[in-house]
C-alpha cells in the first residue's frame, strides 16, 4: 500500500490551473495543470525576477564604483539565485510542494557535505568577495604582501594573479589576501619616499642638506607641496645619515624605481662636485699573529 502510495504523494494536484481545468472537465486536468503551472511559474518568476534584481545589483554596483570585471561574476550569481527562486515557485504553483521539500531537504543534506569537503575552496570564495566589496586594491596596483611583491593582472572569487617584477605569474588564494597585511603603495594619490644619505665626520651637514633639497626640487616628479624636508637621523660607525623625504604624485611602481634612481644620481653627483664624500664601513683590525712549534722545527733540522 505504502509503495503503491510513494508515486501518488510525488504528483501534483495541478494547483491553481488544475482546479480551473477541472471545472472545465478537460482531460487529464491535474497533469496539464502541474505542467502549466511549472513551466508558467518558473518563467514568470525568472523573467521578472531577472529584470528587477539585474536592474538593482547594477545600481547598486555603479553606485560603489565596481569594475567590470567585478559585475560579470556578482550578476552570475544573482541569476542563479533568481533561477533557484523561480524553480521553487514553478513547484508550488504546480501544486508540488512536498517534492519541493523533499528537494529542499537533499539539498541541504548535499551542501552540508560539500561544504565540510570545500572549505578551503568557500574560504576563498568568500576573500573574494570581500575583495571586490572592500576593494584594498584593484587591477593595475602594486601590492606587497607576506614577502611578495608585484602587479595585481586579475582578481576572481578564488584566486588573484600578481605579476612580480621578474616577470612571474603568481596565483594567490583570496583568503592568504585577506587574513594578513597588505601593504599597496599606490592606493592614494601620491606616496612619500625616504631616501638615506651618508656623508663623512668631517662633511658640512648644512651644505649636504641643502643640495639635497635642491636636487629635489630640480626633479619635475618629485611634488613641492607637501615640500621635501631633510632630517639628520643616525650618527653610523663612518657616516653622518641624513634622510630626505620627498613625494611623488600618481604613484606606480615604475614611476617610484625610475623617480628615486634620477634623484639619488643627482645628488650623488654634486656630492661630487662639491667635495663631500660618501664614505663605505671600514674595519680596523688590530693584534699580533704567532706561529706556534718553532723550537721543535729548528731542533729537528739541528
Amino acid at each position: 500500500m505504502n509503495a503503491l502510495a510513494l508515486p501518488l504523494q510525488l504528483q501534483g494536484d495541478g494547483g491553481t490551473i488544475g482546479r480551473l481545468l477541472t471545472q472545465q472537465n478537460v482531460p487529464y486536468a491535474e497533469t496539464l495543470g502541474t505542467l502549466l503551472g511549472l513551466v508558467l511559474g518558473f518563467a514568470v518568476i525568472y523573467i521578472v525576477g531577472k529584470a528587477v534584481v539585474s536592474s538593482a545589483l547594477n545600481r547598486v554596483l555603479d553606485r560603489r564604483g565596481a569594475d567590470e570585471h567585478a559585475k560579470k561574476p556578482l550578476m552570475k550569481i544573482a541569476t542563479l539565485v533568481v533561477a533557484f527562486v523561480a524553480l521553487a515557485a514553478g513547484f508550488a504553483f504546480a501544486g508540488l510542494g512536498n517534492i519541493l521539500q523533499s528537494l529542499a531537504t537533499i539539498g541541504a543534506a548535499a551542501t552540508l557535505a560539500i561544504g565540510f569537503a570545500m572549505q578551503d575552496v568557500i574560504a576563498n570564495f568568500v576573500a573574494g568577495i570581500f575583495i571586490f566589496t572592500d576593494k584594498p586594491f584593484r587591477i593595475n596596483d602594486w601590492i606587497e604582501w607576506d614577502g611578495n611583491s608585484g602587479v595585481v593582472e586579475d582578481i576572481s572569487f578564488r584566486v588573484t594573479r600578481v605579476r612580480t617584477f621578474d616577470n612571474e605569474l603568481l596565483t594567490v588564494p583570496n583568503s592568504q589576501l585577506t587574513d594578513g597585511v597588505i601593504k599597496n603603495p599606490v592606493a592614494k594619490d601620491k606616496l612619500r619616499l625616504q631616501v638615506p644619505f651618508g656623508i663623512g665626520y668631517d662633511d658640512d651637514i648644512q651644505q649636504a642638506t641643502d643640495i639635497i633639497l635642491d636636487e629635489a626640487e630640480a626633479h619635475d616628479g618629485i611634488m613641492t607641496t607637501p615640500e621635501p624636508s631633510v632630517r639628520l637621523t643616525e650618527l653610523g660607525d663612518s657616516s653622518v645619515t641624513l634622510k630626505s623625504r620627498i613625494w611623488i604624485s600618481q604613484p606606480s611602481r615604475a614611476d617610484f624605481v625610475k623617480t628615486r634612481g634620477e634623484y639619488v644620481t643627482a645628488v650623488k653627483e654634486r656630492f661630487d662636485e662639491e667635495g663631500i664624500d660618501i664614505p663605505y664601513p671600514n674595519r680596523t683590525l688590530s693584534g699580533e699573529l704567532s706561529v706556534g712549534g718553532m723550537d721543535r722545527l729548528v731542533q729537528s733540522n739541528d
